[in-house]
């Protein structure tokens, strides 16, 4: 079975698994906000990965459409798919926004632009009196999808999102395989050189940015949907960070990278004081039992193990590893 065939079956098995996850007991919130995130990591993972352009300031685009689609249902009373709509539109008028600054300059002077920009929308946020201020926006009704379907069952909300989530991850891969896609991985291996074959490498690099802005637009979107509320933690500078820590964990520059890394961030943040009681009742030691307040410091942790040991990332040393033992097989 050759590397694309594995990676079919894999997907199909990831998707399988998601499809029966309530079923077999699964929260259902959880996971849906579990998709949220990776598909925001994949957005981010387009940029980073496959253009080679570094953002800090991601979260804007995740929570500034967190706060476009919650106050367009709360306020406007618009329904679910005119929310969404609205806040992927939202979130990829800001990637214009933020693009267009930052793709006039190179490395880390375009990546503090970013920052800085994301930064700006935090205060308007944390100022304007129709985002809720420090307690942000509340109780943003879920209503019917098309006037029909209603999301406030759990289980059919799932299953949106799910649908939601599965077609914008294919929406990346034909991206990526496109010539479109091609171009952008020959801006991040040759900018120069794509330059000399003619490509206007701005204009590329800014629909880029324009499309990661709007797929993690919709990220946003759907989790404001999903829990009801949008915050100021979502477009803090840390959700930035966070988005960066888990495309590195998951593998920078694959497709299931992302979705890896996401999944061990989440499933880290959510999980690990649970984890803690556990050893401690196993091992007796009282100080296991603080591990849940220690998230920020395990995940630095993990973040320093990432680029000590294994560099590529998880997904990306597996990826590493059968094409060392399809080259062994073929010798």
């Amino acid at each position: 079975m050759n590397f694309k065939n594995t990676a079919t079956v894999g997907y199909g098995l990831l998707l399988l698994a998601l499809v029966v996850a309530p079923v077999l007991g699964a929260y259902p919130v959880f996971v849906m906000k579990l998709m949220c995130f990776a598909l925001f990591a994949s957005a981010f993972n387009l940029l980073l990965g496959y253009t080679g352009m570094l953002s800090f300031g991601h979260a804007a685009f995740l929570g500034g459409a967190a706060y476009f689609t919650g106050h367009a249902l709360k306020v406007w009373a618009v329904t679910p798919e005119v929310g969404l709509l609205l806040g992927t539109a939202g979130g990829a008028l800001l990637g214009l926004i933020v693009g267009f600054f930052a793709i006039r300059r190179q490395g880390i002077y375009s990546t503090m632009i970013t920052l800085a920009l994301a930064q700006m929308l935090y205060f308007v946020c944390l100022q304007a009196p129709f985002t809720g201020g420090e307690d942000g926006l509340q109780g943003v009704p879920r209503g019917k999808l098309f006037g029909l379907i209603d999301l406030r069952d759990d289980l059919v909300m799932y299953y949106v999102v799910l649908a939601i989530c599965v077609g914008a991850f294919l929406l990346i891969v034909r991206t990526i395989h496109s010539p479109f896609g091609q171009v952008l991985k020959g801006i991040k291996e040759n900018e120069p050189r794509a330059i000399s074959l003619g490509y206007d490498t701005n204009k590329f690099k800014l629909l880029a940015f324009v499309l990661s802005a709007a797929l993690a637009g919709l990220a946003g979107s759907l989790k404001t949907l999903v829990l009801g509320f949008a915050t100021l933690s979502d477009v803090h500078w840390t959700a930035s960070g966070h988005v960066v820590l888990m495309t590195l964990v998951g593998g920078l520059g694959t497709l299931s990278g992302p979705l890896v890394g996401s999944a061990v961030v989440v499933l880290m943040e959510n999980k690990l004081g649970e984890l803690g009681t556990f050893l401690a009742k196993v091992t007796t030691i009282d100080w296991f039992n603080t591990l849940g307040e220690s998230v920020t410091m395990v995940t630095g942790l993990i973040f320093v193990i990432c680029v000590l040991a294994f560099r590529r990332g998880i997904m990306g040393e597996i990826i590493a590893w059968l094409a060392r033992r399809r080259g062994a097989k073929a010798r």
